[in-house]
């Protein structure tokens, strides 16, 4: 270990294994003031919480669903809507695993996966990128990279296999399924009322709520990164080859032509009129993949 000198300022290499348990006493070679030396106190390691899932998504929908489900199957959830609060979050409060959207905003969510993996608190964590393919028909298999994270789900199967995904993280096999030790109780027969006793079918009224303009915004900018976190996945030897040419939107001309044609079918005309969120999407991914290639 290294000592400063708080007289003279000398740095002093020390063995740790000739220090007590009380403190030895060391003289300055070149001052010769008297230094009382302790072993650096050792801090107990923190574990990751076996019971606490960090969400994080940009859609507060898919976050309350994704919440609903852990709750209900006794974990404790913590959220974040951003890059940035995920990594914060996560080295903060230690959750076992990290269920992270793949085109999360200001750092995406397979990047967010690749940074934790290096920080000695994290890397033990356990990640779930769940995306939402743009264009179901055009990928029908699983990502051929993903990025450090132990397994993948697609948004809209969230409902069907999350639980089953998460308890084969933690190792848990599935429990079987109980036979039923019971038949079925016989059906009542139905009675059918006298037409003057049947009360009129009344349909409910239903009024259409259109969403605030932001709202519309952020709808586009969550499909633009899922396009953009699409083509890097399915892509990504290629595009971090592009991306350091500086040829992205050359090499990936075709695929950016397919997904700004189905970025326009689902924006409308006026939330594209405030800004071309398409572009931002790609040119800040671009950017962000950059620092880190």
């Amino acid at each position: 270990m290294v000592v400063v000198c708080p007289k003279c300022k000398t740095r002093l290499k020390v063995d740790e294994s000739k220090i007590k348990v009380k403190g030895s006493r060391f003289k300055c070679p070149k001052c010769n003031t008297v230094l009382l030396v302790k072993k650096p106190a050792v801090l107990p390691k923190k574990e990751l919480d076996k019971n606490k899932i960090l969400i994080a998504h940009s859609n507060a929908s898919t976050v309350n669903e994704i919440t609903s489900i852990l709750t209900q199957n006794g974990y404790h959830t913590v959220t974040s809507h951003d890059g940035i609060e995920a990594m914060i979050k996560a080295v903060k409060e230690l959750p076992f695993l990290t269920i992270v959207e793949v085109g999360l905003p200001k750092i995406f969510g397979f990047e967010v996966c690749k940074r934790l993996r290096q920080r000695a608190e994290t890397k033990e964590m356990k990640f779930m990128l769940i995306g939402a393919r743009y264009d179901q028909k055009r990928y029908t298999r699983e990502p051929v990279s993903l990025y450090g994270a132990d397994d993948y789900i697609e948004e809209q199967r969230v409902a069907e296999l999350l639980i089953e995904k998460v308890k084969k993280i933690q190792g848990i096999k599935p429990e079987e399924k109980l036979k039923e030790k019971f038949e079925k109780p016989p059906e009542k027969p139905r009675v059918e009322k006298p037409e003057h006793m049947v009360a009129p079918e009344t349909k409910p009224e239903v009024t259409t709520v259109k969403p605030p303009v932001d709202d519309k915004i952020e709808r586009a900018r969550r499909l633009a990164r899922a396009i953009v976190s699409d083509i890097y996945l399915y892509n990504s030897s290629t595009a971090d080859e592009s991306i350091m040419n500086n040829t992205f939107y050359s090499v990936f001309k075709n695929d950016i032509k397919e997904g700004l044609k189905l970025y326009k079918s689902r924006i409308s005309e006026e939330v594209r009129a405030k800004g071309d969120y398409f572009k931002e999407a790609i040119d800040n991914f671009i950017a962000n993949k950059k620092k880190s290639l």
